[in-house]
């Protein structure tokens, strides 16, 4: 009896192996109670009165354990969100995650948008596993702001001829693209590390090293920009400098780290989620297993490797331009931390979410012309201590190509004072919420300790001159 007919007599899909070796077993015994297809849907039926049965106990307790997990997984726990007008598709996602037998606490930050399994936005604690989509792709895809001695009132007139040096600086510092590397590949401490630790690592650590001081496409983007300090911060005293800031992640590596530990816990997940087209992308890896160890020291290698990544891009952009450093901030988000929580120990996904405990800096961009937050965490519990990490999609890529045109957008730049040295027109300000709106929306989650303005602007992308 094959798959598709035990299925057709009602057994759950993980169930079959059990299935499988019972029949065997009956035949080895020659069985004589009755035939499979007579025995099996019997047993689907009243799995408990086949429990001490020598020959069928094993598909009795599998048909068992199978059942519990899917009455779990449709008993969602509770999530708190922040902010009004979220998308719908975006609650939905949140709460297939809460009904996941792993998830223990959720919320739901105010610049959430529909994403692959968790949404961005989305914050998720779950019980000894990981979810890789839960991560994200671009893992530990991180803000970084750099405070420069350089003059501001260059930058505040933000002339093209006075600011060459600035400009130029941008362009050579890093390389944009998905497949941007550097011809010579640059030195940084993290290549030391042990890339050994997951099959994927040590077959990307070469890719990964010519990629080190890239900065992607989408929406990420490395500016020059006016810096408004409203008191001391990381020993900078308070006024207005000229800050460099940058917003891009683990590159390649990254993405193939994700894609390699999905298609792992897909194979291993329960087929009421691989088997589901809105809950596959949630499947875990248990932390007890080796995949699930591999998967965490790969994440975590992400990270350093996002840090140096940044490192790499500010020590050219800000040598090249001439200026030195007076501290820098710098957080990620799209991870997952091992916390306390309530005096139990989970994994916490951020994917688009900002860590905000108390106390703990961190960065919140707005759009190409508008504001970019540095903010102080309040430690909300109720949000698993994050905030939001930027201020969230309206449309998507394809919606903001076909809706907007250059035309109005420069002139927009222009009145903002901001120059715009390339980007893709799916990253316009109008793809983006009010970032005015999210931080009001989240004043119980940070505090404001800074406020950036870009002014040079440098994104993925040469269509920012494409005729309207």
């Amino acid at each position: 009896m094959n798959r598709k007919k035990l299925i057709q007599l009602g057994v759950p899909p993980d169930a079959v192996p059990a299935a499988i070796e019972c029949i065997q077993a009956a035949a080895d015994q020659k069985e004589t109670a009755g035939k499979p297809k007579q025995v099996v849907p019997r047993l689907v039926a009243a799995p408990q009165s086949f429990l001490d049965d020598g020959v069928w106990g094993p598909l009795a307790r599998a048909v068992i354990a199978e059942t519990e997990n899917l009455s779990r997984v449709r008993e969602p726990i509770d999530y708190l969100s922040w902010g009004a007008d979220l998308e719908e598709t975006a609650h939905q996602q949140m709460r297939n995650a809460c009904r996941l037998p792993i998830s223990r606490a959720a919320a739901l930050m105010p610049d959430a948008h529909v994403g692959y399994g968790l949404p961005i936005g989305g914050v998720l604690a779950c019980e000894n596993a990981v979810i890789p989509y839960g991560v994200g792709v671009d893992i530990a895809c991180r803000m970084k702001l750099t405070i420069t001695d350089l003059p501001v009132e260059p930058l505040r007139r933000n002339d093209a001829s006075e600011c060459r040096e600035l400009d130029q600086a941008l362009q050579r510092g890093t390389v944009f693209g998905t497949g941007g590397v550097w011809k010579r590949p640059h030195d940084h401490p993290v290549m030391d590390e042990d890339w050994t630790v997951s099959a994927v690592t040590r077959e990307m650590r070469d890719r990964a090293w010519k990629q080190l001081g890239t900065s992607g496409s989408g929406n990420h983007f490395v500016e020059w920009g006016l810096l408004t300090l409203p008191e001391t911060l990381e020993g900078v005293p308070r006024g207005e400098y000229v800050a460099l800031l940058s917003h891009s992640g683990s590159r390649g590596t990254g993405a193939q780290v994700c894609q390699r530990y999905t298609q792992i816990a897909r194979q291993k997940a329960p087929a009421y989620i691989r088997d589901d087209p809105q809950l596959c992308h949630l499947a875990w890896l248990d932390m007890s297993t080796s995949e699930g160890q591999e998967y965490w020291a790969a994440m975590n290698l992400m990270g350093q490797y996002a840090h140096a990544n940044h490192e790499v891009i500010h020590r050219n952009v800000v040598k090249l331009a001439g200026a030195s450093a007076l501290g820098t901030i710098e957080n990620h988000h799209n991870f997952a931390w091992l916390e306390e929580h309530g005096g139990r120990q989970w994994y916490v996904h951020r994917k688009g979410a900002t860590p905000a405990g108390p106390g703990v800096l961190g960065i919140i961009p707005g759009n190409m012309a508008d504001s970019c937050y540095i903010v102080r965490g309040k430690g909300q519990a109720s949000s698993l201590n994050s905030a939001a990490h930027g201020a969230g999609r309206v449309m998507s890529r394809t919606a903001a190509k076909k809706q907007f045109r250059w035309g109005p957008w420069r002139e927009h730049l222009r009145e903002r004072n901001v120059r715009l040295l390339a980007a893709g027109l799916d990253e316009v300000p109008g793809v983006y919420k009010d970032i005015r709106e999210v931080m009001a929306a989240q004043h119980d989650l940070v505090d404001i300790a800074g406020e950036f303005m870009p002014r040079i602007v440098m994104m993925c992308g040469d269509d920012s001159r494409a005729e309207d």
